[in-house]
């Protein structure tokens, strides 16, 4: 049996994404004792799947995802036989001045099931996760750190935090430790906004996703050709641009929406037609622009970290392994385990 040699260290990690639920995982796997603090309603973050309630759809954070990594992989395949992932074999193309166009590689895209966000609810089974609830600012009292909400109120006081939020946010939390603040600091976020649209009839299109050029769209794609999503209508997410995205990012919802609408008609060369259901979403925080060199950060002797895909890559594989680089240096700098 392996235990501790000294009582086990109780971490908070903020941020219920992939990176941050990988990261509390892997830690209450060892032992410690860990809270999650998430300021949404739900975990997954980006790993997202909007439901109405007429029982539409949309995916409107992550697309998919990719394999790269053998460790990640390993898991991937877990999910899969576990019925969290399956292989969206949709056709992807390019679509560029009206015309489709092959993709110059062809990959395997998963996504998760029946949700995007399987998987991080996967990860969170058995971690206390604290829905609703903000991290304004932590305070270091003595070798240990306390978390303040927004009105000012403490959260618990933990002997390390790891910060798994959007680069700007995670900048502004680790001020207590400058040199990670610094660091976070160099790794600015673009802006996304995602249009979910339902249409009746189908669209006629040759293709269930593209990436659009020279457009002011960057991604469509056919939601409801994705694997356990729902096919009485025909659900479609649009993707801003990150550089449209960012000029028009304080517009409002009812605009974006229009706007976006309006493109998809000018670079499909379809008969422009009304939705059933249309509403946008904006992501204020999406793409990593220069994502760091180092997979996750940590200062052992302050006990405080951060993980995100802005540390490794704008993915979810990124994320992921951030996430767990963050966990594996906490637990080097929490101490051996001895067998009794």
């Amino acid at each position: 049996m392996m235990q501790r040699t000294r009582e086990a260290e109780s971490v908070a990690v903020v941020g219920a994404g992939i990176s941050g639920l990988m990261c509390a995982r892997s830690l209450l796997d060892r032992s410690l004792t860990v809270t999650v603090f998430e300021k949404s309603r739900g975990v997954g973050g980006r790993m997202a799947t909007r439901r109405t309630e007429n029982g539409l759809a949309f995916d409107h954070g992550a697309q998919y995802f990719t394999v790269r990594d053998e460790g990640f992989g390993r898991f991937v395949r877990s999910w899969q036989e576990d019925g969290l992932v399956e292989i969206w074999d949709g056709a992807i193309r390019v679509l560029r001045d009206v015309q489709l166009h092959e993709c110059r590689t062809e990959t395997k895209r998963l996504v998760g099931t029946p949700t995007m966000t399987a998987v991080c609810k996967r990860l969170a089974a058995g971690v206390d996760v604290r829905l609703r609830c903000e991290v304004a600012s932590l305070q270091p009292v003595g070798k240990s750190w306390r978390l303040i909400d927004a009105e000012g109120d403490a959260l618990g006081t933990f002997d390390a935090v790891i910060v798994s939020a959007p680069s700007t946010q995670a900048a502004r939390l680790l001020r207590p430790v400058p040199k990670l603040a610094e660091l976070a600091g160099r790794a600015r976020m673009q802006p996304c906004w995602a249009v979910m649209a339902a249409f009746a009839p189908p669209l006629r299109t040759a293709f269930d996703g593209a990436f659009v050029e020279g457009s002011s769209l960057s991604w469509i794609a056919r939601n409801s050709s994705k694997p356990s999503r729902p096919r009485s209508r025909d659900c479609w997410v649009l993707h801003g641009s990150p550089t449209w995205s960012e000029q028009h990012v304080e517009e409002t919802a009812e605009d974006v929406k229009a706007r976006l609408l309006k493109e998809i008609w000018r670079v499909t060369g379809l008969r422009p037609g009304s939705p059933e259901y249309a509403v946008a979403h904006r992501w204020r925080y999406a793409i990593p622009v220069k994502p760091l060199e180092q997979r996750s950060l940590f200062d052992p002797e302050a006990k405080l970290g951060a993980c995100g895909d802005w540390c490794s890559g704008p993915r979810v594989e990124g994320a992921f392994l951030s996430g767990l680089s963050a966990a594996e240096s906490l637990l080097r700098a929490a101490g051996p385990l001895s067998s009794t």
